[in-house]
Parts: structure tokens; sequence; C-alpha cells
């Protein structure tokens, strides 16, 4: 009897499908056509919401729009992408349905504000009236960590509990604004010190109750927090605590 390969789900496997979700600028969109039968891939660019359900912002006159109209069952595959064999390198495929969001609503508004942290060149097209913003509700996941790391996972597994987080989008976008107006130094010893990056002027880009988002140009950090935090009123602590750590790390 052959082996099972699918490996048991555990919290080193959640933080990577995370760190997946909260990182991957774009992924493979495959739709369903119902005239053919047959499934429809295409790239799309990604974002995220605070609980790191996927985000794509998508023109009328693209084919997978009109998909997802007909049917919003879907899937997306997010990718690591690295040097070498490309199979060695974290994918992962969800299984979700698409979502279209009232642009007029104070929630896509405010996915409006995050998605434009993490695609500021969408600037130019974002309000089109053409172009609406999709979320990708989770139903569950495949995780393949590299070879002989496969994993099932539950939208449990893969989403951040926000039941606490209560108004988070207005005390997001406070924290993320102080601290790129005010502390610029410290974000960037966040990406330097505690996730390893390169030089440079380091961006807040998202906060959430499991870490920290930050970009420069077309590259995205996630810092995940030592534990997660259990309402807002933990955010600053945890702020400061990692700067402090940051700073102790500066040769």
């Amino acid at each position: 009897m052959a082996k099972d390969p699918i490996l048991p789900v555990d919290d080193e496997a959640r933080a990577l499908a995370k760190k997946l979700m909260r990182t991957a600028r774009s992924g493979a969109l495959a739709t369903n056509d119902p005239d053919s039968g047959m499934p429809f891939a295409s790239l799309v660019q990604v974002g995220t919401d605070l609980d790191g359900a996927p985000v794509i912002l998508t023109s009328q006159l693209s084919l997978h729009t009109r998909l997802m109209e007909a049917d919003p069952r879907c899937s997306l595959l997010l990718s690591s992408i690295g040097k070498g064999d490309p199979l060695a390198h974290p994918r992962l495929t969800l299984q979700a349905r698409a979502e279209r969001l009232d642009r007029e609503t104070d929630e896509a508004k405010s996915i409006r504000r995050r998605y434009l942290l993490q695609h500021p060149k969408a600037e130019l097209y974002v309000d089109f009236p053409d172009f609406s913003f999709w979320r990708l509700k989770v139903a569950s996941g495949s995780l393949n960590g590299g070879f002989g790391r496969a994993y099932r996972m539950t939208a449990e597994d893969l989403l951040t509990d926000m039941a606490e987080f209560f108004d988070f989008y207005d005390f997001e976008a406070e924290a993320v604004a102080h601290m790129n107006a005010e502390h610029g130094d410290a974000v960037a010893l966040y990406a330097t010190q505690l996730c390893g990056a390169r030089e440079g002027a380091w961006q807040l880009i998202g906060v959430d109750p499991e870490g920290l988002q930050m970009a420069l140009g077309d590259e995205i950090l996630r810092l995940s927090f030592p534990r997660p935090l259990t309402g807002p009123h933990e955010v600053r602590p945890m702020l400061i605590r990692l700067a402090n750590e940051a700073r102790s790390r500066v040769a």
C-alpha cells in the first residue's frame, strides 16, 4: 500500500502558507468556462484583506471577470520565486469563491487603501468604472512546501482570526501612517535586522493580529509576531518590543 504523501498540518506549515498569502504579488487564477466546460487560467495581481484572504482587482473586459460572474468557484496558485528548480520552492493552491465588492461601501474603500499600498502602480486605473475588487473567500488549500512536504489545509489554517479586532481597518490605517511618518527608522530595522532584508527605505504596508507587511519597490516582506495578538491594545507594545529587539542586533 502506497504511503500517504500528505503530512499533518502543524504551526510551521500554517506560518509558511500565511507568508505566501501575505507576500505574493501575483498568482494564477483558474476559473470555469461554462460554455466549453474547460478551466481557464490567467495571471492576476494579488493583494490581501486583513485576515489574509486574497483580493484581486479586475476589469470587466477580462474574460476571467465574466467567468467569475457566471460561476464564482475558482482556484488561485501562489508561488515563492527563487533560484534553481522551481518545484523546490513553496507554493500554495487555494480553493475559493469569488465575491465582488461594492466599491461604495466602507469595507471596499478600506480594501482599496490596503491594495494600493501593496500595488501602488494600480493607482493609475483602480478607479476606472469597469474595474472592481473581488475577495476570494477561501474554502481550503493545498500547500507544497518543497519536495516531500505536502499539506491539506482548512480555511481556519490559512486565515487570521479577526473576531476581537473590531473596526481594525481604521486602526491599521492610522498605525501604518504613523509608523511610516514618525518611525521609519524602526520599520527599516524590522526589515533588515529581523527579516534579513537589504538596506533601503522600507515602508510599513500592513498590520494584522499575526504580523506586519513591509514593502520596498516590488518586494514585500512578512514579519510574524512571536505570538498572535489578542486585541488592538497589544499592537503598540508589540511594535515597541520588535523595535527594541531590532536595535539590539545592530552591531
